[in-house]
């Protein structure tokens, strides 16, 4: 590896030693109604992220609340010694991609057929300091 290579891996590192993440694939809702919960919760800080996500009454926010939950267990490992929720952790990225689809055929009338789509989708949530 040549020494800019090096020092720009050093650089990045260092940079990703106070975020942590958690991811989660395939989930069983489309990722329409999961942007709208993930949208709640975008840049708030972590009390605040986690009432929203208890308190809300779709289905979606409670894979996003154990997701974050998640998320702040591997940033509790990742700088042992410091207490989470004391420090000031906000959520700084929620991504909500497509996931896997599945394909399945409606009966309609007349010998017709419908195609039905269920859809799945990848979190991926960034908890990070404020400083």
């Amino acid at each position: 590896m040549g020494v800019r290579k090096k020092n720009s891996s050093e650089t990045r590192k260092e940079a990703n030693k106070t975020i942590a993440f958690a991811k989660l694939n395939n989930c069983p809702s489309s990722p329409r109604k999961m942007r709208l919960v993930a949208d709640l919760v975008r840049g708030k800080d972590i009390m605040t992220a986690i009432n929203y996500l208890k308190f809300n009454p779709k289905v979606a926010s409670k894979d996003l609340e154990k997701l974050l939950i998640s998320a702040i267990n591997n940033w509790e490992q990742k700088n042992e010694g410091q207490d989470a929720y004391s420090s000031e952790l906000f959520v700084k990225e929620v991504k909500v991609d497509g996931g896997r689809m599945l394909k399945r055929i409606q009966p309609a009338p007349q010998g017709r057929a419908h195609r039905v789509r269920k859809r799945s989708n990848h979190i991926t949530i960034v908890v990070d300091t404020k400083k």
